[in-house]
């Protein structure tokens, strides 16, 4: 659909309308009592909330690529069907492609509560098809208001069961990365890319003064950010996902990738809510599985 047709039949006064925010770049603008966002339909890709008397919670560079088949530098991308590097052919592209194919709009609705849902549908291609020979449906159904939810939901259309690595990972904004400890971990086992894939043990918070790349695994527990900085905390609060990845890649990482920033490694960290690594999930014929992450701004304890 173009910009019209979006608006004819999916835009709601006071609640979202569409528009091109860059050159082939159709996205959903959300307005409503509570916030406002921004979702891109390339990759269904949330690339901005804010609720009303609060800083911005998701963090965007502001050197990102709005370009058709570019992955966005910030937001939420959603990694699907599989997270990292495919497991058999380097040649596809990391996290899969349902961050940068184009996604259909389903539905969008007014809640009772004056907050703004809409439902996007990845479009299956035989390019798709090839990369990922699955019988699956996906949409991403994500709830704006005083909190985000999002949901990620994947069917098995199939007779064969399939295995699936996903995530929602996401960036938010915080004031410095060096005032922010990361709790809801303590405990936990995870892998560390940063050092040779080693299996180590969190022990207390999370703090950030170097590169930081950490499949936690086996957890279903919420996550705080506590953003000294910014004064508030930021709860992580997800459903049917197993894994948490932390990432930041500091300094000399951050030079070379050259969308995000000169400083901005400072204003960010992904806590990402997964299925990767020891946790991908099966999925057997005509079931349907969702991963749901509720994200909230609360006072600092």
């Amino acid at each position: 659909m173009d910009i019209a047709e979006l608006n004819q039949k999916h835009a709601i006064a006071n609640h979202v309308a569409f528009r091109e925010i860059a050159d082939g770049m159709p996205a959903a603008e959300i307005s409503n009592a509570h916030a406002k966002a921004g979702i891109a339909l390339q990759g269904a890709h949330l690339y901005a909330w804010q609720p009303d008397g609060h800083e911005p919670v998701i963090w965007l560079s502001e050197f990102a690529k709005f370009a058709p088949g570019k992955s966005l530098r910030g937001g939420i991308p959603v990694c699907w069907p599989w997270f990292g590097p495919h497991d058999s052919d380097s040649k596809l592209p990391a996290h899969g492609y349902a961050r940068t194919s184009m996604w259909d709009v389903v539905e969008t609705a007014a809640l009772p509560d004056g907050s703004t849902q809409i439902r996007f549908e990845l479009a299956q291609t035989n390019q798709m098809r090839e990369q990922w020979p699955h019988a699956a449906s996906v949409q991403l159904q994500i709830s704006v208001g005083r909190t985000l939810q999002v949901s990620l939901i994947t069917a098995n259309t199939g007779d064969s069961p399939f295995t699936l690595g996903e995530a929602l990972h996401t960036y938010f904004r915080i004031g410095d990365v060096s005032n922010v400890a990361i709790r809801g971990l303590d405990g936990c086992s995870y892998i560390d890319k940063v050092a040779d894939a080693a299996h180590q043990v969190q022990h207390g918070d999370i703090v950030i003064d170097n590169e930081v790349d950490r499949v936690y695994l086996d957890t279903d527990a919420d996550c705080i950010i506590e953003d000294r900085g910014l004064k508030r905390a930021i709860r992580i609060a997800k459903q049917g996902s197993h894994s948490t990845v932390v990432w930041n890649p500091w300094i000399e990482k951050a030079e070379k990738m050259g969308d995000l920033g000169e400083d901005g490694y400072r204003a960010m960290v992904c806590v990402e809510s997964a299925n990767a690594l020891d946790n991908v999930v099966s999925i057997a014929p005509n079931e349907t599985h969702h991963l749901s992450v509720i994200y909230s701004v609360e006072p600092l304890d």
